[in-house]
């Protein structure tokens, strides 16, 4: 072990560590992680099942605790009282880093408020890794996660983020991903390009670039299956300039006349532009 470099690292006891896992290719775990987990003197859990599984391929022998969404805020006391006496706690989830769109993010505060060190062992991330492959513009990006599994709260949401110029990312699991594909198509400007990402890491690993135009009949002959990240790159330079100011002014006075759904639907008739995108306008000057 020697040769690795693990005589030089340092592990303080009594702190709590958020370990990145693989988010599909077992190779993809790094040395410094198996390190942790090795020492480690329990592993919080998402799944136990699925973390022993993991341990087990590299042989590592430590005792397993459950802490997954439902149970979080209880086992913190948990993890706190080992910390209490000198123990390393390991956190993991499923896949990737936990407290990214993963549980995690309480535990976390919870140890931070009670005076105990917390100490990140980097790892897979889904979101980093479709970036990377996905050829979005470099300009930074918006990271919303899974969207609300509700249609109407996701609908919204999706418009509101149509809305916004910047880059941005969602996670969605396959039993909704045809449905979410299009709604985008809808609110989306056309011309937008989408890059869907699907088994990342995995053998059947997929991306595949499509302008928004397209992405309701992609969906309908899109066969769903494993995991996805969905990469909506930018506005369009074309499309970013949005309402003129002559065009503003016009608008918000009839918007003092009629709803703003039905202001948004005649501006989007005259200026041939979206009517998610000036419905998401109106209500943004209201507030």
């Amino acid at each position: 072990m020697k040769k690795t470099g693990v005589d030089l690292q340092t592990f303080p006891q009594g702190a709590l560590y958020i370990v990145g896992l693989p988010i599909g290719n077992a190779g993809d775990i790094t040395l410094r992680a198996l390190w942790i987990l090795s020492i480690a003197d329990v592993v919080a859990a998402e799944d136990t099942r699925e973390t022993k599984k993991l341990l087990d391929r590299y042989g590592i022998d430590v005792p397993t605790v459950s802490v997954r969404e439902h149970n979080e805020v209880a086992q913190v006391n948990m993890i706190i009282e080992r910390l209490k006496k000198g123990e390393r706690v390991a956190l993991v989830t499923d896949a990737g880093t936990p407290a990214v769109s993963d549980p995690g993010a309480r535990a976390v505060r919870g140890v931070m408020d009670a005076g105990f060190r917390v100490i990140p062992i980097p790892g897979a991330s889904a979101v980093v890794t479709a970036l990377s492959a996905a050829g979005l513009e470099p300009s930074g990006f918006h990271f919303y996660g899974f969207l609300p599994p509700q249609s109407k709260a996701r609908q919204q949401a999706l418009m509101q983020l149509a809305a916004r110029q910047e880059s941005f990312v969602l996670y969605e699991a396959p039993h909704r991903i045809v449905d979410v594909l299009k709604d985008m198509g809808k609110v989306l400007s056309p011309e937008r390009r989408v890059v869907v990402a699907r088994e990342i890491t995995k053998k059947f690993e997929t991306f595949t670039a499509v302008l928004a135009k397209d992405l309701v009949d992609w969906a309908k002959e899109h066969d769903p299956r494993g995991e996805y990240v969905i990469l909506v790159d930018e506005e369009p330079a074309a499309s970013q300039d949005g309402l003129s100011e002559q065009d503003q002014a016009w608008v918000l006075a009839i918007a003092k006349e009629l709803p703003t759904s039905k202001a948004a639907a005649v501006a989007a008739k005259v200026t041939g532009m979206k009517r998610d995108a000036i419905y998401q306008w109106l209500l943004a000057q209201k507030h």
